[in-house]
C-alpha cells in the first residue's frame, strides 16, 4: 500500500474548505464569475503565497499542481451541486471539521517553516497566523468588508495557540512527528469545542450618547 502524506491530505482538505468558503462569500456578495473564482482562490491559496513570499521562496501554489486543481475542482462541484443555494452550509459539521483540519494544518506548516528559518518568537506566530488566515483576510479586503477573523469566533486564536505550543515544544524537547501530531490533535479538539460551545473573544463596547 503506497505511503500517504498526511500533511498533503490535510492541506487538500483545508484548500477545499477554504475554496468553498471563498466561493460562498463571492456568491453572497453578488460577484461575477471571475470575482467568485478570485475570491475562492485567494481564500484557499493566499495565505500560503504570503508565507512563501516572506520566506523568500517561490510560492508552493506555483510549483505544485494539486492546489490549483483542488480549487478548480471545488468550484466546479459547488456550481454543479448548487451548494450556494443551501442555507448555512458553513455550519454543517462536515464543512466545520474539514475547515478545522485545514486551519490547523496551515497553522502548523507556517510555524514549522518559520522555526526552520530561524525566526524569533513573534516571527513564528505571525507567519503561522498569516498562513492560516491570510487568504481570508485578503479576500475580505478585496470585497471591502472587515476581515471575518477580526469579528468572528475563536477561529484566529487557534493559529496563535498552535504556534506558541510548537515554540514551547521546540525549546523544551525538540520537534518530532509525535509532538507535532499532539499539537494538531489539541488544536483540532479545541477548535471543535470552541465551535460547539460558541466561544468568542471579548469585545469592547462604546457608550453611545
Amino acid at each position: 500500500m503506497p505511503h500517504i502524506d498526511l500533511v498533503v491530505v490535510a492541506d487538500i482538505l483545508g484548500i477545499i474548505a477554504f475554496a468553498l468558503s471563498g466561493f460562498l462569500v463571492g456568491v453572497r456578495n453578488n460577484l461575477d464569475l471571475l470575482g467568485i473564482i478570485i475570491s475562492a482562490s485567494l481564500t484557499a491559496l493566499g495565505g500560503g503565497v504570503v508565507r512563501d513570499v516572506i520566506l523568500d521562496r517561490t510560492p508552493f501554489a506555483f510549483n505544485e499542481y494539486y492546489p490549483a486543481i483542488t480549487v478548480i475542482t471545488t468550484i466546479s462541484v459547488a456550481f454543479a451541486f448548487r451548494l450556494y443555494r443551501r442555507e448555512q452550509i458553513e455550519r454543517q459539521w462536515l464543512f466545520v471539521i474539514s475547515d478545522t483540519i485545514g486551519l490547523v494544518a496551515f497553522s502548523i506548516t507556517g510555524a514549522l517553516l518559520a522555526i526552520g528559518a530561524g525566526f524569533n518568537f513573534f516571527g513564528v506566530i505571525i507567519l503561522s497566523f498569516l498562513t492560516a488566515i491570510g487568504g481570508g483576510v485578503l479576500r475580505d479586503i478585496l470585497i471591502n468588508q472587515v476581515p471575518a477573523v477580526l469579528v468572528s469566533d475563536f477561529y484566529g486564536s487557534i493559529a496563535l495557540i498552535v504556534s506558541i505550543l510548537l515554540l514551547i515544544f521546540s525549546a523544551l524537547m525538540g520537534l518530532s512527528t509525535l509532538t507535532v501530531a499532539s499539537v494538531a490533535l489539541i488544536a483540532i479538539a479545541l477548535r471543535l469545542l470552541a465551535y460547539l460551545k460558541g466561544w468568542h473573544l471579548p469585545t469592547l463596547k462604546t457608550d453611545h450618547p
